[in-house]
């Protein structure tokens, strides 16, 4: 039932964005009775971060080439391509939705854990010697991450081979150590 569900709503995003994956659409299209999904998954909210996260998950695997510069090339890459989905667009918008105290820890932590993953390509590096070791890796990963967020929300512009390439180029350069 729970893949079901997962399915169904991240299926319903891509098909008619936020406001066609009510619980009861949902629970239509997985076929399951809308109170097994309240039972389960509490709000609407939390129902869509949990289905978006396990889609992220997937769309996004974390690299491990050995190269941070690599690592963020694919990464990022993905993460471009991703954007450039239905579910992708859905997710930025989810996460910028005015949010209930609730509503706001569930985005918080779902986040936090997304940042997390991708600071470990950051602590890698560090061991290997590819960056200095007192690199902060949040905040390298929020000034990798923004620019193509930015384009999506903001700008409505394409993340292209070349931006990718420069935004990897100008964050890595300045993390190596001196």
């Amino acid at each position: 039932m729970r893949r079901a569900v997962l399915d169904a709503t991240v299926r319903l995003l891509a098909e008619g964005g936020l406001d066609a994956a009510s619980v009861s659409a949902v629970a239509a299209a997985a076929g399951v009775h809308e109170t097994s999904v309240y039972r389960n998954w509490g709000t609407r909210e939390q129902l869509l971060r949990e289905a978006l996260a396990d889609y992220t998950d997937h769309a996004l695997p974390l690299p491990d080439t050995g190269s941070l510069r690599e690592d963020l090339r694919q990464l990022l890459t993905a993460l471009g391509a991703f954007l450039a989905t239905p579910e992708g667009p859905a997710l930025l918008h989810l996460s910028i939705a005015p949010a209930t105290a609730e509503t706001r820890s569930g985005r918080d932590a779902y986040w936090a854990e997304r940042l997390d993953r991708a600071e470990t390509l950051l602590r890698r590096a560090a061991e290997r010697g590819e960056i200095r070791p007192d690199v902060d890796p949040r905040a390298a990963v929020e000034a990798l991450m923004s620019p193509l967020f930015a384009r999506h929300l903001l700008l409505g512009e394409p993340v292209t081979p070349a931006f990718l390439t420069s935004l990897v180029d100008l964050v890595v350069d300045g993390l190596a150590p001196r």
